[in-house]
């Protein structure tokens, strides 16, 4: 079922694409990223790591956009030999439209995006599944090309086997072009 999901997502980006001319606006972000995760084996994890996106625009109002993020920590647990001690690094890959508008200095935003994420914990293995975020955001214009962005996440994966409800807090800079 995810699988259909995907492809039928997937085949509605490209032919917005390809029925849209060139992006003729857009933006690219990069900063500090908070991620709270729940890793069901492991508990809850407060990792620290990066997030980037590009977004052209394809209308005043409407975006696609591309998402990378790199969490890192590491989480203390109770195993039946004893306490262990796990380094944590996620990763996700995200694409999907955002929906904004400009008021003055601000540009809040929304966006609905799909994809894929890889996590590795040393100490319960590595695995790969399906993501899902829904968020916004607002970008405080510092001057013409550059603005300052606060943005908030929900990130849903199923690593494991189990699912995962996770908050991604975001800030940094965004060029815009």
């Amino acid at each position: 079922m995810r699988t259909i999901l995907f492809i039928a997502f997937a085949l509605s980006l490209f032919a917005s694409l390809a029925s849209a001319q060139a992006p003729t606006s857009g933006n690219v972000f990069f900063g500090y990223s908070y991620y709270n995760t729940d890793l069901s084996t492991l508990g809850r994890t407060n990792t620290n790591g990066w997030e980037a996106s590009l977004e052209g625009r394809i209308a005043p109002f409407l975006g696609i956009v591309a998402d990378f993020d790199g969490h890192y920590g590491s989480q203390n647990f109770v195993a039946s030999n004893g306490p262990l001690s796990a380094n944590v690094s996620e990763d996700n890959v995200l694409f999907g439209r955002r929906v904004s508008f400009s008021a003055g200095k601000f540009r809040p935003f929304a966006e609905g995006m799909i994809g894929v994420g890889h996590v590795n914990a040393n100490a319960a293995g590595s695995n790969t599944s399906f993501a899902t975020a829904l968020g916004g955001g607002l970008d405080y214009r510092i001057i013409r090309p550059i603005a300052w962005r606060f943005q908030g996440d929900y990130v849903s994966t199923r690593f494991f086997g189990a699912t995962q409800n996770n908050v991604r807090l975001s800030t940094g800079i965004v060029l815009r072009f």
